[in-house]
C-alpha cells in the first residue's frame, strides 16, 4: 500500500478557514491521501469538496478536551454523518478514564459508536497525560464499547504520538482494533516506524513533505 493512503490529511486548528479546508481537500485528491481530518463545523464544505473522489472525510468529536458530556458527543457526531462524514474521531473523557468510571467511558463510547453505525469509530486517548496502566485500561474500554480504532493524541495535549505508548496499545489490542499514531509526526520515517509497529492509519498536518519526501528518495534510488 502507497504510504499516502495510510494518511488522514488533517487541519483542526482554531484559526482554520474555509479557504484552508478547501486547500486541504484539494491537497488530499493531488496526494491520494486517505482521508481529511477537520473540526465539525467543515464536515459538509469537505464533504463537498471530495465528492467524485476517493478521499474520506473524518470528523472529530468532543475535541479537543473529551470534556462534553455524552449527549453532546453523540448530537455532534450524528450531525458530522449527516454533514457528510466517513468517519468520527472523539477524544475519550480523560477525568472518567483517570476516576476509573469504566461505565460511563464505557458507555459514552458505545453510545458514539450506536449513532454512527457502520461507519468507523476512532477513540482518542491522549496518551500523554495517561500512565501505562491507563493506556492499557482505555484500549480495554474502548474494545468492549465496539470503537473500530485507538488513537494516541490529539495534537493538542502536552505531546503528541510515542513510540512508547503506541507499543502498549498495539500489545493490548493490535489483533482486534485498528490504531491510530497522531500528533508532532513530521516525516516519513517516524510514518514507516509506526506502520512497521502495526499502526493502521497516521494523522499528521505534514502529509505532503511526507510523501514528496518519500517520492524523492525512491527517485533517487532508481537510478
Amino acid at each position: 500500500m502507497e504510504l499516502s493512503q495510510y494518511i488522514d490529511h488533517t487541519l483542526l486548528k482554531a484559526t482554520a478557514t474555509p479557504n484552508d479546508i478547501k486547500k486541504l481537500c484539494k491537497e488530499a485528491k493531488k496526494h491520494n491521501f486517505y482521508a481529511v481530518c477537520v473540526n465539525s463545523c467543515y464536515v459538509s464544505l469537505a464533504a463537498d469538496e471530495l465528492k467524485n473522489s476517493n478521499v474520506k472525510v473524518a470528523a472529530v468529536v468532543g475535541f479537543p478536551l473529551g470534556a462534553s458530556s455524552l449527549q453532546t458527543k453523540v448530537c455532534e457526531a450524528e450531525q458530522c454523518i449527516k454533514d457528510g462524514a466517513n468517519e468520527i474521531d472523539m477524544v475519550l473523557n480523560i477525568g472518567f478514564l483517570k476516576s476509573e468510571l469504566q461505565k460511563q467511558l464505557q458507555d459514552e463510547i458505545a453510545a458514539v459508536k450506536n449513532s454512527i453505525g457502520s461507519r468507523i469509530l476512532k477513540v482518542i486517548l491522549e496518551t500523554c497525560y495517561l500512565s501505562d496502566d491507563e493506556i492499557i485500561k482505555a484500549c480495554q474500554i474502548s474494545k468492549q464499547a465496539g470503537a473500530d480504532y485507538v488513537k494516541t493524541s490529539t495534537g493538542f495535549g502536552t505531546g503528541g504520538a510515542a513510540e512508547h505508548a503506541v507499543k502498549i496499545m498495539v500489545g493490548e489490542v493490535g489483533d482486534t482494533l485498528k490504531i491510530k499514531a497522531s500528533g508532532g509526526i513530521k516525516d516519513a520515517a517516524t510514518v514507516k516506524k509506526y506502520i512497521a509497529m502495526g499502526v493502521s492509519r497516521i494523522g499528521t498536518s505534514s502529509g505532503i513533505e511526507i510523501v514528496t519526501a518519500t517520492k524523492k528518495d525512491t527517485d533517487e534510488h532508481t537510478y
